[in-house]
């Protein structure tokens, strides 16, 4: 087939791609996110005329920056490439011929220290731009005095993954802080979607993270965008690395080259940070408790299936859980999630153990309906 056919609105059948209702939410391998009407009118404005790309960097940082009330801030095409070019930044500065030497750390500070029971699947960022991830404490605990001893000279920054501020054992974010900046170590945050409550969103760089890394599908940005913000020489470095600096202030040195923007997603990353602080979250939040509670009285009385809304924040505020008692219920969480799945159209739902989750931010409330008529073949 050529491409040339693909002319048809369902470009997916064309493809003989199986659709997907994403009952997940914001899921970078289901295609993140769904611009709103607004948002697409702004990439569309951006299309009548080229750009400087380094000037509307510029100038987009600085309205983001004034939005989150940060020193600073850069559009990266993802939350995962904001911590790549954040940790360049404290790896090597704007020093031309450092920025030229990475991935090549050596003999640079290069450790990036992460607590032992932070782990998490996006850590591996940090080490693109050539940081060495040093474990401190052990899964059990990290205490301050060891964080404080792991601070030495060969230590470029201190990663912290947001949503596992407060997990038992480790140390929270505030403290890191202390400690790290009593050694002069900056403090690199993935706080990806972590974007609600919007206090907490603007928190990180108020309360003192160097740098804060988000990813902007969760605020209704495209899939592959983010912010990176915080300290103005930090996020300035961090532009020299990027694929701007690339070809203009740091010509031929920058290893970011390869994370490059369209015009059109920088002003949907500011057009979208808009529309989510002027957004009656309340409002949209009991949207989402009305619709879950209409789903889930379609699915009531299923047996061996206990039902309920749980509130959250970050990216699912509230998703309605499905528990399975395995000695009543017809299928398993692990089966109906396969069933949903190997439907046309498909159905991606979250997991939790053997529990499943229906999230309404990426469900259009159109395809409600369809998600609870689904399950409710399955378990009724």
């Amino acid at each position: 087939m050529s491409m040339s056919t693909v002319t048809s609105t369902n470009v997916y059948e064309q493809l003989g791609i199986t659709p997907v209702i994403n009952a997940r939410g914001n899921n970078t391998v289901l295609g993140g996110s769904t611009p709103s009407a607004r948002v697409r009118r702004a990439m569309q404005d951006v299309e009548r005329y080229y750009v400087d790309m380094q000037q509307l960097l510029e100038r987009s940082g600085e309205v983001i920056a004034g939005l989150l009330g940060a020193e600073a801030a850069y559009v990266t095409p993802g939350a995962a490439a904001a911590l790549a070019l954040g940790t360049a930044a404290c790896l090597a500065g704007a020093d031309p011929d450092k920025i030229a030497r990475l991935p090549d750390t050596s003999g640079l500070a290069n450790n990036v220290l992460i607590q032992a029971g932070h782990r998490y699947h996006y850590e591996r960022a940090v080490t693109v731009p050539g940081g060495r991830l040093v474990e401190v404490g052990d899964a059990h605990a990290t205490s301050a005095a060891q964080l404080e001893a792991a601070l030495g000279q060969n230590v470029a920054a201190v990663l912290f993954p947001a949503h596992l501020d407060g997990k038992p054992g480790t140390l929270s974010l505030a403290e890191v802080i202390d400690v790290a900046h009593a050694k002069g170590v900056p403090v690199v945050v993935d706080a990806a979607g972590r974007v609600y409550p919007l206090d907490k969103f603007r928190s990180y760089a108020r309360n003192g993270a160097d740098l804060v890394a988000f990813g902007a599908k969760y605020i209704g940005a495209l899939n592959a965008s983010g912010i990176l913000c915080g300290r103005k020489d930090l996020v300035d470095a961090a532009a020299q690395h990027g694929f701007i600096g690339f070809e203009t202030t740091a010509w031929e040195k920058s290893f970011g080259r390869p994370l490059k923007l369209d015009r059109q997603t920088i002003v949907a990353v500011v057009t979208a940070l808009q529309e989510w602080l002027e957004t009656d979250h309340a409002a949209r939040l009991a949207g989402y408790e009305r619709r879950l509670k209409t789903m889930a009285a379609e699915i009531d009385g299923a047996p061996g299936v206990t039902l309920s809304i749980v509130n959250g924040d970050g990216p699912a505020p509230r998703v309605l859980r499905l528990t399975f008692d395995a000695t009543r219920a017809r299928h398993d969480g692990n089966a109906v999630a396969k069933a949903l799945w190997s439907g046309v159209p498909a159905i991606a739902v979250g997991r939790d153990g053997d529990a499943i989750t229906i999230n309404p931010v990426t469900l259009r409330e159109e395809d409600d309906g369809v998600v609870a008529s689904r399950v409710g073949e399955l378990l009724l």
